[in-house]
């Protein structure tokens, strides 16, 4: 015959579990008895706000630290508990005190509640051998109760003599867990922690005008953006993230529907190194620190940034470490894309000055974003801005070409937009495509050939991109250039250089030849460099300019003389696509010497 019962977990199975597995961190505890102390003032509170309690001054929590009796003490003047309160509360693991105030006071709301687990006091035994309670209940009439344990299967529960309500948590530390009874120590902590915890929190107070709290009780974000200066916005800034660089600008999130969110996102100036340097997103739940850069609530390109974000309708697992897979999560973090986004729009219709000043600082930002949510690239899209051969920025979709009708994309051919990625390198090209009226793109920076990829695969029919030197463009040639007797001429000793020779008529008549390399090998080449996979082979081709008079003369010379100044006009090329290597400098230096000889020779 079947029957039912109830599952028992005994203490001394679960305190080891709490111990080693339940929090990422041990300092964690103390995050947990503080925000349990704010919650014992946040019950009060609602109590009074309906009347059931009386109103009898200021709140506060202190934490008291004592390094020659190893202890550390948190008190509080909220709710408090009776004896029954403590059997049931404390006593009884993961049985949520604060869930059951909650369900007890469901109409009045709970709005602060921090606790939902029951299972926060105890993480205090990770550095506790022994911890006392000493607890009196708000109610007429209560008395002071006494509790202690050694965290194992037993404790004892008796009256004591405490004047005031509230609670005062008294941790005896464990042997190698001193430091944290040092002052220094748990001011980090706190720092750390509990800096917007909602009440004054005092550390070790000496009863005088000169105590401060450790922490904002209303930080920043908690205000509404009307509220709030440029010097208050810095400010916040300076002190969170201990950066002294002012921040380019920032985004207040201030939200109640369709879920609670606060916070800050600073767009801080980028600096100057060759990898992504990651941010600081600080996650908070109701005034509670969570963990920096929880990538569920904060996407990956997001984490470039620095800022707070306060969001009480996280889904929090029972360390308060981690989120549970939830969409709303998803929802949060599809919402801080959408406000980032519409913050850049904004500063590009409305302020354009300022945003093409930031955008050297932006600009990495934004297309890394890009790269990695497509919601995101939608957005902004539209507002992603190039510099020219001018100078001068200009949206990257005006090189674009209009998109084909589907039934026409077979036979589409995308837009050519050229770009420049060395200015210097490539100078020689630049004044080719200035003289002709041909403009380019400046992408300069390390994800650029990346991000040209990405735009090229989300705008097929639209948009192709090639370096300024990778082909020869339409406008800077001529229509006849074919020339088959200067190709032989060139072709002998290039051959060993596995490169190839084509003749074109180049308008400029001044330059005897250029380096092209196939953009898609080119590409590869780069792409496999960037992830440590080597060099792969480059399709590369000297085109030789045959509206130059200097080529024109390799006709009429003799043999040697015609193998000497085409390996010369072949090495100008060469060191005006890339710095040449010692080998081709000694040669280049050699061949030069022999040229000046003969010229000097024949005047």
């Amino acid at each position: 015959m079947e029957r039912q019962g109830n599952i028992s977990i005994s203490s001394e199975n679960m305190m080891p579990i709490i111990k080693k597995w339940l929090y990422s961190e041990k300092d964690i505890f103390l995050r947990e008895i503080v925000a349990n102390a704010s919650d014992a003032i946040t019950k009060l509170k609602k109590l009074v706000s309906m009347g059931e309690a009386k109103d009898e001054g200021a709140y506060r929590i202190t934490v008291t630290t004592d390094d020659k009796q190893h202890t550390l003490t948190v008190e509080d003047n909220g709710i408090g508990m009776t004896e029954e309160e403590v059997e049931k509360y404390i006593t009884r693991i993961a049985f949520s005190g604060a869930a059951d105030f909650l369900e007890k006071y469901e109409k009045a709301g709970g709005d602060g509640i921090i606790g939902h687990f029951g299972l926060g006091f105890y993480s205090a035994y990770m550095v506790s051998e022994r911890i006392e309670i000493f607890t009196r209940s708000y109610q007429e009439g209560a008395t002071g109760v006494h509790w202690e344990s050694d965290g194992e299967s037993t404790y004892t529960i008796g009256d004591c003599d405490k004047p005031t309500r509230g609670t005062k948590i008294v941790m005896h530390l464990a042997k190698g867990e001193y430091e944290f009874a040092k002052e220094s120590t748990v001011r980090g902590l706190l720092e750390k922690y509990c800096s917007f915890m909602p009440y004054e929190i005092y550390l070790d107070p000496k009863g005088n005008e000169e105590d401060k709290p450790v922490n904002t009780s209303l930080p920043l974000y908690a205000k509404q953006p009307k509220d709030c200066t440029d010097e208050e916005y810095k400010t916040f800034y300076r002190d969170t993230f201990h950066d002294y660089n002012e921040p380019l600008f920032w985004i207040h999130l201030n939200m109640e529907y369709p879920f609670r969110l606060q916070g800050i996102l600073y767009f801080p100036k980028v600096r100057k190194k060759v990898e992504l340097e990651r941010g600081q997103v600080k996650l908070y739940c109701n005034q509670v620190y969570v963990a920096d850069n929880i990538k569920e609530v904060i996407p990956e390109f997001l984490m470039l940034l620095n800022g707070v974000i306060d969001c009480p309708d996280i889904p929090l697992n029972v360390s308060r470490s981690f989120l549970q897979n939830d969409k709303q999560v998803q929802k949060i973090a599809g919402h801080i894309v959408k406000k980032v986004a519409d913050k850049l729009n904004a500063l590009y219709k409305n302020d354009r000055e300022k945003y093409e000043a930031c955008w050297p600082d932006l600009a990495t930002f934004v297309k890394f974003g890009a790269i990695k949510d497509d919601a995101f690239y939608k957005k902004i899209s539209s507002i992603i801005i190039y510099k020219n051969l001018q100078g001068e920025y200009r949206p990257l979709e005006s090189y674009f070409g209009e998109e084909p009708k589907e039934e026409e994309r077979e036979n589409a051919e995308p837009q050519t937009a050229y770009y420049v990625s060395d200015v210097d390198k490539q100078a020689q090209y630049i004044s080719m495509f200035r003289e002709a009226g041909l403009d380019a793109i400046l992408c300069d920076t390390y994800i650029d050939p990346h991000f040209i990829s990405y735009v090229e695969y989300k705008n097929p029919y639209r948009v192709r991109f090639m370096r300024i030197d990778a082909d020869v463009a339409g406008a800077i040639k001529e229509e006849a250039g074919e020339e088959p007797e200067i190709v032989a001429i060139f072709e002998e000793f290039l051959k060993e250089r596995g490169m190839k020779v084509k003749t074109e008529r180049l308008k400029n008549a001044a330059v005897p030849a250029i380096i092209n390399v196939a953009e898609f090998t080119r590409r590869m080449s780069e792409m496999n460099s960037f992830y440590d996979m080597g060099q792969s082979p480059e399709d590369v081709t000297l085109v030789v300019n045959t509206a130059c008079e200097s080529v024109q003369a390799l006709k009429g010379a003799g043999e040697d003389e015609k193998k000497t100044a085409a390996e010369y006009i072949y090495l100008m090329a060469l060191m005006n696509y890339r710095p040449l290597k010692p080998e081709e400098l000694e040669r280049f230096t050699a061949v030069s010497t022999m040229l000046i000889g003969k010229y000097l020779k024949t005047m």
